[in-house]
C-alpha cells in the first residue's frame, strides 16, 4: 500500500484511534485479513466470520509486525476502532485508489474471469508495474483488499469483478472507479440467485455504466460474438471496442485451430497490425480470453506483436484451471476442479477431447452448483456432449446431479462401462487407480463446493508413487 499514517487512515475510515500511542506512525506493508500474511509494517483487518474472530489474534499481529488492527472494538493494541469493518475497508481502498497515479481495468463475466484476468496481468506486466487480482478474490472484501496492494510505482490495476446479484458491480465500482471495462460473456453461473440471462446481463452491464466518458478516457471492452454483452454498449458513455471472431470486432481472431496437443493458435488481428499467437493454455475457448486481454492491450498502446508475444508466453497463474500434469507412466491429469457452470463445462469437455487425440479419455465430473430450475437440463446436456465428443469414459461423482449427467450420457447411448455414477470423491479415486492406463487423459472438474481437487491430486500422487515403486 502507499504510505499512510495511522491519523490519515482513521480520518479516511471515520474511524476512532484506540491504545495508538504515536498516530503519525506510518502503515508501510500491506494491508491483510489472514494473520498469517502479516508482515512488518502491515494493517490488520479482524472481520468477525461464522467461525473465527479476528479480534482474537491482535496480541499475534502486532508481535508479527502489524502496527495497528481495523477493528470493531477496542483489543488492547493499536487499532482503528470503527462501526463496519467492511465498509471502512472499501472506503480505505477508495481512498488510495484516488491516489494512484494507476490506470485501473475491471473485468467481469460469467466465465473465463480469473483466466483473463491472469491474461492481461502477464501481458500489461511486459509494458509496466501491474498489481492483479489473486486467484478469484473478486467480492466486496477481497477487491479492496487487491486495490490496497498497489503502490506509488503501479501502473495498471487489473481487477476482477464477481456478483451474485443486481447491484454487487456496482458497489464494487464505487470502491475502485475503472477507466476500462471488460465484459467477457453472460452464461448461466449463478443463474439460479440471478433469476435469469437477461438479469445476468443486467448486473454485468453495471461495469460498462460506471466507466468514464469518451472524453475523460474511459473504454467498454465488449465481446461482439455474445449479443448480451454486445448489446450493453448503449450503456455506456466510453468508447466502446469489441473483440471476438466476428468480422466486425476491433481485435478479432481468424485462422483458429488446436496443436496436436490441444493449445490453441489464430491469427490476432489489431487496428494497429497483426501477428500470430500459439499458447501455452489448453483448450479453444482460450481464444477470447486471450482476444480480450489483447484488447485491453492494445488500447493501452502495445503493439500487435508485443502482445502476441506475451500471450504466446502467458501461463496459468491461478490453481486448479485446466492445470496440466504429465505423470511419469504417461497419464496426463487436467485439473479444472476450481469451479463449473454449463458454459466452461462444455469448454472444459472439447478441451479433453482435443487433447486425447489418439488416447482414452476420461471426464470425472461432479454437480454444478446455483443452476435453480435449469439444473437438471444443464447437467442431463453435459453429459450427453460428453458423449457426442466420445470421451471414453465418464465418471460422475456425488448425489442427485451427478446422476443426472449419467443419465444424460446414457440417454445418449453411452451404456455399459462407458459412464458410471460413484458416490464420492474417494470412490472416483479408487476407480481410476485401478482403470487407468499409460496414456490416459482425465479432465477433473465441478462446482467448487464439491472439492474435486482432491481427486486430481490423488491421482498425480499416485503417479508418483508409482514411479517410486518402479524404481
Amino acid at each position: 500500500m502507499i504510505a499512510l499514517s495511522l491519523a490519515e487512515i482513521a480520518a479516511v475510515v471515520g474511524g476512532q484511534t484506540h491504545d495508538i500511542p504515536d498516530p503519525s506512525v506510518q502503515v508501510t506493508g500491506p494491508v491483510v485479513r489472514d494473520s498469517r500474511e502479516v508482515q512488518p509494517g502491515s494493517l490488520f483487518v479482524a472481520f468477525v466470520g461464522e467461525r473465527v474472530d479476528g479480534h482474537d489474534f491482535a496480541q499475534a499481529v502486532v508481535e508479527a509486525g502489524a502496527v495497528a488492527l481495523l477493528a470493531s472494538r477496542p483489543v488492547g493494541v493499536p487499532a482503528i476502532v470503527v462501526d463496519d469493518v467492511q465498509s471502512a475497508l472499501g472506503a480505505l481502498a477508495r481512498h488510495v485508489v484516488r491516489r494512484l497515479g494507476a490506470t485501473l481495468v475491471a473485468l467481469t463475466g460469467s466465465a473465463g474471469k480469473t483466466s483473463t484476468k491472469d491474461l492481461i496481468a502477464q501481458v500489461l506486466a511486459r509494458k509496466a508495474p501491474t498489481v492483479f487480482t489473486p486467484g478469484s478474490l473478486n467480492n466486496e472484501i477481497g477487491l479492496p483488499l487487491t486495490a490496497l496492494s498497489a503502490t506509488d510505482e503501479t501502473r495498471f490495476l487489473v481487477l476482477e469483478m464477481g456478483a451474485r446479484g443486481i447491484g454487487h458491480i456496482r458497489y464494487l465500482t464505487d470502491l475502485t472507479p475503472p477507466q476500462i471495462g471488460l465484459v467477457l460473456n453472460v452464461g448461466t453461473a449463478h443463474i439460479g440467485e440471478f433469476g435469469g440471462r437477461e438479469q445476468i446481463a443486467q448486473a454485468k452491464g453495471e461495469l460498462v455504466e460506471a466507466l468514464p466518458s469518451v472524453e475523460d478516457g474511459g473504454v467498454a471492452v465488449l465481446n461482439a460474438d455474445d449479443p448480451l454483452v454486445r448489446a450493453m454498449a448503449s450503456r455506456t458513455k466510453a468508447k466502446v471496442i469489441l473483440f471476438g471472431e466476428s468480422g466486425e470486432a476491433d481485435v478479432r481472431a481468424e485462422n483458429v485451430r488446436l496443436t496436436d496437443s490441444g493449445q490453441p493458435a489464430f491469427s490476432l488481428h489489431t487496428p494497429s497490425g497483426c501477428s500470430e499467437v500459439t499458447m501455452r493454455l489448453y483448450g479453444e475457448h482460450h481464444v477470447s480470453n486471450a482476444l480480450a486481454a489483447a484488447a485491453v492491450a492494445h488500447e493501452l498502446g502495445m503493439s500487435a506483436d508485443e502482445i502476441a508475444t506475451a500471450l504466446s508466453e502467458a501461463g496459468s497463474l491461478s490453481r486448479w484451471r485446466m492445470e496440466v500434469t504429465e505423470r511419469p507412466d504417461g497419464v496426463t491429469i487436467v485439473n479444472d476442479a476450481y469451479n463449473a457452470n454449463p458454459e466452461s463445462m462444455r469448454a472444459a469437455l472439447r478441451a479433453l477431447a482435443a487433447m486425447g487425440k489418439g488416447r482414452r479419455t476420461w471426464a470425472v465430473l461432479g454437480k454444478m452448483a446455483e443452476l435453480g430450475d435449469e439444473a437438471l437440463a444443464e447437467h442431463d446436456a453435459v453429459g450427453r456432449l460428453a458423449v457426442r465428443l466420445n470421451v471414453g469414459k465418464l465418471v460422475a461423482v456425488g448425489g442427485r446431479e451427478a446422476s443426472w449427467l449419467q443419465l444424460g450420457a446414457y440417454n445418449e447411448g453411452s451404456w455399459g462401462e462407458e459412464s458410471v455414477h460413484v458416490s464420492d470423491a474417494q470412490a472416483a479415486v479408487d476407480l481410476l487407480r485401478s482403470e487407468l492406463r499409460p496414456g490416459d487423459v482425465v479432465l477433473v472438474k465441478a462446482s467448487r463446493s464439491v472439492g474435486l481437487e482432491s481427486v486430481a491430486q490423488a491421482l498425480v500422487e499416485a503417479g508418483t508413487e508409482g514411479e517410486v515403486a518402479a524404481r
